[in-house]
């Protein structure tokens, strides 16, 4: 599995990590991979897709968030294993 990028955002709740995928998917041509639920409600959220669009949707997060944003990263070229793991968490989580 080759992605051209990964993107993760950190927010808090699920309700504002559907508002960032929303804005994530107007932004740039990503898809939604998954997100992963953590203790005390932080939600990291997964998109992938080619290196200037995933930098342009994390982007239009990081400059306009439509809620706190904790964290944000961009992979460029993940290695296989990081892709996997991508993927895997996808399928557990239904979204695969």
């Amino acid at each position: 599995m080759k992605y051209g990028a990964l993107g993760l955002i950190e927010v808090l709740g699920s309700s504002n990590a559907v508002l960032v995928v929303d804005q994530l998917l107007k932004a740039a041509d990503v898809q939604f991979k998954t997100w992963n639920c953590k203790c005390g409600g932080h939600v990291t959220i997964f998109i992938n897709g080619d290196v200037s669009a995933v930098t342009a949707a994390v982007d239009s997060v990081k400059n306009n968030p439509p809620c706190s944003v904790f964290n944000t990263a961009v992979i460029s070229s993940p290695s296989d294993e990081t892709a996997k793991w991508a993927e895997e968490s996808a399928k557990k989580n239904n979204f695969a």
